[in-house]
């Protein structure tokens, strides 16, 4: 990056800090930030977590005169609730129609999508998530096809645990997708992962179909080849959460992009490499905006040519432990799996000692005992150990309550 380029993104920068304080000015007086040492520097703020959301609420963010069975009696405000991955379910309010306004902004951010959305205003989607992780609207013990249908998405997965979909469910939500013709795929990546091996088995295409959303989930490569083999168009990773909106859209160029008129960014905490936590700062919903939230992500700034952007190594619970007590990110365990065939799905588990296990759920094909040697290698490499890691190949591999999954932890 050229010393120009850091001189305009630092005035960038200040200018969007000051849209933050103006702001401020404005939410202090919600009961929740009320007690908060303001001062002269925002940084100095602590950081709230879904802990903070959920006490008092809908109290903590309500000003006075304000009720939210009024405003829901008037169709003025949406509530919704997190999945519930990481911790209990958390209440988010936002005004009517905010979720989609905010994404749309942040969709634009790739070029390909913006092109295919100006091309098809009502763009349809299908979405293949946990029947219970969606921001806009949280589906479960639903049958009905016209109840799963919203507007210009139609939601298609019932089911948990992608890895107990029966072939006759498979065969009903290709039908579905056919029958609904969209112009792109919302897909959590391992119900969509499976769900594409399915496709490729029976022959199925869907040639209504310019690219693939991924989001809900960390977005491994092992998912990614999946998809790119099966559905054959361009794969982008959507960032976000219910509480924050989406945060960050892959572009064209395979670079995380931000969307500073949405959010303002920090990350906390950093380590000696420059991997520390998301830290946002919600701009655009004034109902319940969120004043350094700690979203729960280890990220890392990476700054090209074409302006910041992000790498993001995953929940920030999931991350390993190297034999020095350096931490190891879902992403550099993942890193591992790039070129690795034969698997489509993994978990990568690391228990008090330091020793590690393996287990997967095979391809097509699954891997040969060559390719299980460099990848283990591979992965003790990065965490030093000294231990032979134990690969064991699996039918199913269970998720969290909320049905996404952990590629890796603690045991």
């Amino acid at each position: 990056m050229s010393k120009m380029s850091g001189i305009i993104q630092n005035k960038q920068a200040a200018v969007r800090l000051e849209r933050v304080e103006e702001l401020l000015t404005r939410w202090r007086e919600l009961p929740l930030y009320q007690a908060l040492p303001w001062g002269t520097d925002y940084s100095q703020l602590p950081l709230i977590t879904k802990r903070e959301l959920r006490e008092n609420f809908p109290h903590n963010f309500l000003r006075e005169g304000q009720n939210l069975d009024a405003l829901l009696a008037a169709k003025q405000v949406e509530l919704e609730y997190t999945s519930g991955s990481s911790e209990d379910r958390t209440p988010v309010l936002f005004p009517r129609g905010w979720w989609n306004e905010q994404e749309t902004r942040v969709l634009r951010l790739n070029r390909f999508v913006a092109h295919v959305l100006d091309e098809f205003p009502n763009a349809r989607r299908a979405t293949l998530v946990p029947p219970v992780c969606n921001g806009l609207v949280c589906f479960s013990n639903y049958t009905s096809k016209t109840a799963r249908t919203l507007e210009t998405t139609l939601f298609v997965n019932q089911a948990r645990i992608p890895f107990l979909v029966t072939e006759a469910d498979f065969a009903r939500m290709a039908e579905e997708i056919t029958e609904w013709a969209p112009q792109f795929l919302d897909l959590d990546p391992v119900h969509g992962a499976w769900f594409a091996l399915y496709c490729e088995r029976k022959g199925i295409k869907f040639p209504t179909v310019k690219f693939l959303l991924c989001s809900y989930e960390f977005v491994s490569v092992v998912h990614r080849n999946i998809l790119q083999r099966v559905f054959g168009v361009p794969i982008f990773n959507f960032y976000g959460s219910t509480e924050t909106g989406h945060l960050l859209m892959e572009n064209e160029r395979g670079e995380m992009k931000s969307r500073p008129e949405n959010v303002y960014y920090e990350i906390a905490s950093l380590d000696e490499r420059g991997i520390g936590d998301m830290v946002v700062t919600t701009l655009t919903n004034d109902l319940m905006p969120l004043v350094r939230y700690r979203v729960g992500d280890l990220v890392q700034a990476n700054g090209v040519a074409s302006g910041n952007d992000f790498i993001i190594h995953g929940r920030a619970r999931d991350a390993l432990r190297r034999a020095d007590g350096h931490r190891v990110t879902t992403w550099e365990v993942d890193s591992c799996f790039a070129d690795v065939a034969g698997m489509a799905h993994y978990q990568f588990r690391q228990d008090a000692t330091g020793d590690c296990d393996l287990q997967f759920i095979p391809d097509r094909e699954p891997p040969s005992a060559a390719t299980l040697k460099t990848l283990t290698d591979r992965l003790a490499d990065l965490l030093q150990l000294q231990n032979q890691i134990s690969v064991v190949m699996v039918e199913k591999l269970p998720p969290l309550t909320s049905g996404k999954f952990r590629l890796t932890f603690h045991v």
